[in-house]
């Protein structure tokens, strides 16, 4: 009989690629854990420093802008330095940000910190994204595009319901979840610091930094259906963040921190769960369905607001968000299809560049028009753009073997 069984050097290698997997899916999710760590804390710091919805929607901008610029300048920077290096740059950013927020009393504190974090998310959604898809498994075939788009969502819902419930029921409310999200960010520090390498060092780091966004010619056409996809989804994911601790306060009636962190991760843990049910459809198929939930959600939130009733609103909630999984999770694998090791950085760049535009742009717009119109107002303009996306993705959206 034939020996068949893997050689040493086979199993020892695919153990340090599953620790270089799990350290990286652990790592992301710490640093989008502590970008949702400040959202439970929002309506303490309009009751107690009067804060506006205003300085809210631009706490938001200024965490955006700043992981567009990371994603700009320093989205390939791991293809030169490895991914292990630039994944612990952006959880110490991300550390220091936290470190900031541990005494919040002023609007320039809070953006401050929000600017260190948004440079940590944008260096971590490009770089730590591409790790995660170098170590994962080849079996199954979609692990590898959820864990790299699901993970943040996780990463938000939980960073969201623990600071919630450590605000509501923990001692130092306004302290305590980031001295939490600053052990998690050490422990995920430590693990990248022992997991393997999956990048070879090259020379061009400094010619990296040339602001760029370059995608493979075969991606190209896929990315206008991926962009409205992107655009409706992570704009509402910012219009959470924004504006919902206060429609949760004046329009549903609750002034739990708890309840805003549970609303906040209503929206964004589904996604994970959504995003392996599109692994069944091919990728232009479950963006259509994705996106057609995603509407349906969009109007039970808008009616939930008109009525105020928070069971359906806490209901279409869940259903946009486990939708969004399906929809994003499959425009990430249509992109991904075929990419090689040095495509991936570049590819979850330009995926982010979009995420965090779309994200930013709305609620600069809406933060001003919060000024003129009322919070159940500024919902209906989102649900008229996930009205427009769901409209062009079904007529548009297309498969990249079909190309």
């Amino acid at each position: 009989m034939h020996n068949v069984a893997p050689a040493p050097n086979q199993v020892r290698r695919s153990r340090t690629l599953w620790l270089a997997f799990l350290s990286a899916v652990v790592s992301l999710a710490a640093a989008f854990a502590a970008s949702a760590a400040p959202i439970p804390l929002f309506n303490t710091y309009r009751a107690e420093d009067g804060f506006t919805n205003a300085d809210f929607s631009l706490a938001v901008v200024v965490y955006d802008l700043p992981t567009l610029v990371a994603l700009l300048v320093i989205g390939r920077l791991s293809n030169h330095l490895g991914r292990r290096r630039t994944a612990i740059a952006s959880l110490a950013l991300l550390a220091l940000g936290c470190l900031l927020l541990l005494n919040v009393h002023d609007v320039g504190t809070l953006l401050a910190g929000r600017v260190l974090m948004g440079l940590g998310a944008g260096l971590a959604s490009s770089n730590v994204t591409a790790y995660i898809v170098d170590a994962a498994p080849a079996r199954p075939v979609w692990l590898a595009s959820v864990a790299s788009s699901q993970t943040p969502m996780v990463g938000l819902a939980v960073g969201a319901i623990a600071s919630g419930a450590l605000v509501q029921f923990g001692p130092w409310p306004r302290h305590l979840i980031y001295v939490v999200v600053l052990g998690l960010l050490l422990l995920s520090t430590v693990l990248i610091a022992i997991s393997p390498e999956t990048v070879a060092p090259t020379p061009g780091a400094w010619r990296s930094l040339r602001p760029s966004v370059g995608v493979p010619a075969r991606v190209r056409p896929l990315l206008p259906v991926a962009a409205a996809v992107f655009l409706s989804t992570w704009a509402t994911g910012a219009f959470y963040q924004a504006f919902v601790p206060a429609l949760v306060e004046e329009q549903l009636h609750t002034r739990s921190p708890l309840v805003l962190g549970l609303i906040f991760a209503a929206y964004m843990a589904p996604s994970a769960f959504g995003a392996p049910l599109g692994g069944r459809f091919t990728p232009a198929a479950a963006q259509r369905v994705g996106m057609i939930a995603f509407l349906v959600g969009m109007i039970g939130i808008i009616t939930a607001i008109a009525t105020g009733t928070l069971a359906l609103f806490i209901t279409a909630t869940v259903i946009a968000g486990a939708s969004q999984g399906i929809a994003i999770s499959a425009a990430t694998r249509g992109l991904l299809q075929g990419s090689t090791l040095t495509d991936r950085a570049p590819i979850f760049s330009a995926i982010y560049l979009i995420c965090y535009s779309a994200a930013a742009f709305p609620s600069l717009i809406a933060g001003q028009l919060s000024k003129t119109f009322s919070l159940p107002q500024i919902a209906l303009g989102y649900g008229g753009l996930a009205l427009v996306a769901t409209l062009f993705t079904v007529i548009a959206a297309r498969n990249p073997d079909s190309q």
